[in-house]
């Protein structure tokens, strides 16, 4: 089994730098690598990477993109002076050469290749190529915006032509848009391009048309192009999760990558300067979590930007944690984007509609009068460094917690056959009185099966809750009644927020559900929606798959059940499933996945005895974190779109980042300034010491 992350790093990329003083060129410091690599190690990440000796890109590999005349070009500003090397500068945008330029960028490059090489060999997993000088603006011809050779791009041509890969996806979260990238693919189906980026309707750098929604792609490459652009800045985690959901996810599982290479630049963070942003550094780890679940976990990170150095460091360690496979912390902030971000939502949605088929049966509209069209462009944001250092160390603080000892439990009747995985340990403790009677005093006597108490579920959920355990297995012969009963125990030893998925022939008695936000159920099933009495505490979707031609239900997934998830931000989660479940196993498994970057990883499934598939497949990627292929895909059948449509109507004024877009704005934030806010209180608190 292929296991491991890789981390590329070599110190001699920051042996260069900006000689002359230009103000614009001036963030890109080679201390964005060593405070970077010093959190990794501060965090005891370093050590448990791979780490490959750095190698340089050789003149075939740079010229898989670049022109012979523009490498030479590069190759000559080994030997020149200061003088030369600022008036070569000089024919290119924001861009600024040493002499050292061409070694470094060589290295960048090489160290990038490597990280293809151990992924796509089966040497490791995943990986990240911490790596100095950036790429993405960079062109066939040209030298922009920081970067020499553009390293995603090159890795997607040297994947193509080394291992025949014919699917790539290149994912750019930088907060300039990565137009290098999209002028080498853009006529090119073998490679998905998705970038979001501040754009201000055109007025912020690189300043081009081309970055707008409506740029989809040329020739064959039409609808392959995916640019969002964030016109307001101020955009945080509910904003960048729900353009994941609602752009990315969907049409790139429809796409099903074989290799996905990320621009990693961080810039779009919280306390960046060029950027103006407010993601939180776990924002990182819930983005990097859910593309570990694309192409089998060929998951590839490259730095690109990012210039505040704790901001950069703190996001680049969070990304790391979770390619090791380190629980998922907590994300930061209420879960509901601003009216601007879902004005870009719609209109990339609705400029794709004609390409992909899971969008097919949506109905978008274009959103052309655009609630910041006219606004000024927003004033430098003067941010204290040391403000915003402290700021992020007492948020790491508080949301970052000890791993639990144990990954996996497992509950079973005596004398199950079941064949248990490395690292999933059995539970053996014994049900205490107290467990007992907070079951039987929730239910009749009649309702009660000795099962419940005898497999030792109680001790289990009591492990999850208290964070001793970080998931768990339960094999029970009566899944309505073992979940009914994990929710009551859950909720008496103090769980605030219990999310219940139920699959198959499980469901919860009127009794047991009620409306004081506690617990939220999901009921998925093949079968005709239930009259009942709307509750945004309770929800249906009916949903059936033919096991046979490939799955749908990741868009239901990201279109509806995981946003409503992120919004409720449970304390536990809890997946049953029962017999005659009309979603195939593959699905719950994927589903069972994603739900671990919920409640710090709390997740309990419940799976009725006969299902013994659907245990094994849960048992693998709640042990070994999202390393299994879950496609083919296909687009919904009609009735499942129009049972998901009607789902969210009503359940969208509840938890609002279930919507695109909503005519009434009212209730919607203008813009995220949380992070702002917290900067000015820390700003003003040290000027009044």
């Amino acid at each position: 089994m292929v296991s491991g992350t890789v981390l590329v790093y070599d110190e001699e990329m920051m042996n260069y730098r900006l000689l002359w003083d230009d103000p614009e060129c001036a963030i890109e410091v080679p201390e964005r690598l060593s405070s970077s690599y010093k959190r990794l190690q501060d965090y005891d990440l370093v050590r448990r990477c791979l780490q490959l000796p750095v190698r340089e890109a050789t003149e075939e590999e740079i010229t898989l993109v670049h022109s012979p005349e523009y490498l030479e070009v590069v190759k000559s500003t080994q030997t020149m002076d200061v003088d030369e090397l600022k008036e070569t500068s000089k024919k290119y945008i924001a861009a600024y050469f040493h002499q050292n330029s061409y070694r470094c960028a060589k290295l960048s490059l090489g160290g990038t290749l490597q990280l293809v090489d151990a992924v796509m060999s089966g040497d490791a997993l995943n990986g990240m190529a911490l790596i100095r000088p950036p790429g993405h603006h960079s062109q066939r011809s040209e030298s922009n915006g920081f970067c020499v050779f553009n390293n995603v791009a090159v890795a997607a041509e040297y994947a193509k032509s080394k291992y025949n890969v014919q699917r790539i996806l290149i994912v750019d979260w930088d907060v300039h848009h990565g137009q290098g990238i999209q002028y080498i693919f853009e006529d090119d189906p073998s490679v998905l391009y998705f970038s979001w980026h501040r754009y201000e309707h055109g007025s912020f750098w690189p300043k081009l048309r081309e970055s707008d929604f409506d740029s989809v792609g040329k020739g064959r490459g039409t609808g392959f192009n995916i640019n969002l652009p964030w016109n307001q800045i101020g955009m945080g985690n509910a904003d960048y999760i729900a353009a994941f959901f609602h752009v990315l996810l969907p049409l790139a599982f429809e796409f099903n990558p074989e290799l996905v290479l990320v621009s990693a630049g961080y810039d779009s963070g919280i306390g960046d300067p060029e950027g103006l942003m407010y993601a939180t550094p776990e924002c990182y780890a819930h983005l990097t979590h859910m593309l570990m679940h694309l192409a089998g976990g060929k998951l590839c990170m490259i730095l690109e930007g990012g210039y505040h150095l704790r901001s950069l460091s703190e996001s680049v360690s969070m990304t790391v944690r979770t390619l090791l496979g380190d629980p998922v912390p907590r994300l930061s902030g209420e879960m509901t984007p601003c009216y601007s971000a879902l004005e870009s939502i719609q209109n990339a949605r609705h400029a794709h509609s004609p390409y992909w088929k899971c969008l097919l049966h949506d109905e978008t509209r274009l959103v052309e009068e655009m609630s910041t069209k006219g606004m000024l462009p927003p004033e430098p944001l003067h941010t204290d460094t040391s403000a915003m250092d402290e700021l992020l160390e007492n948020h790491m603080k508080k949301i970052l917690y000890p791993t639990p000892p144990v990954t996996a439990l497992v509950v079973a009747p005596v004398g199950n056959t079941f064949h248990f995985l490395e690292g999933m340990q059995l539970e053996e403790g014994a049900v205490s009185t107290e467990q007992a009677i907070t079951v039987t005093s929730a239910f009749s006597q009649d309702e009660l099966n000795e099962n419940v108490l005898n497999c030792k579920m109680l001790p289990a959920v009591e492990k999850l809750v208290n964070r001793k355990a970080r998931n768990c297995i339960t094999v029970s012969p009566h899944a309505s009644l073992s979940a009914a009963a994990a929710v009551q125990q859950a909720l008496h030893l103090g769980s605030e927020r219990v999310f219940c998925i139920l699959i198959g022939d499980v469901e919860m008695k009127p009794a047991e559900i009620s409306n004081d936000g506690k617990t939220l159920f999901l009921t998925i099933s093949g079968d005709k929606m239930p009259e009942r009495a709307r509750s945004p505490y309770q929800t249906f979707l009916q949903w059936k798959e033919s096991p046979h031609d490939g799955s749908s239900f990741f868009y239901a997934l990201f279109r509806f059940l995981l946003p409503l998830a992120y919004s409720y931000q449970p304390d536990l989660v809890i997946l049953a499933v029962g017999s005659n479940r009309s979603v195939g196993i593959k699905d719950i498994a994927l589903l069972g996945s994603l739900l671990q970057a919920l409640a710090d990883g709390a997740v309990l499934a419940v799976v009725t005895e006969t299902e013994k598939e659907v245990i094994e497949a849960l048992c693998n990627v709640l042990v070994k974190c999202a390393s299994m292929c879950f496609g083919p895909y296909k687009a919904p059948a009609k009735d499942c779109a129009q049972s998901l449509t009607q789902e969210l109507t009503a359940m969208q004024a509840k938890w609002r980042i279930l919507q695109c877009l909503e005519d009434e704005k009212d209730n919607l934030p203008s813009c995220c300034h949380d992070g702002l806010l917290e900067i000015q209180l820390l700003q003003s608190r040290r000027q009044n010491k």
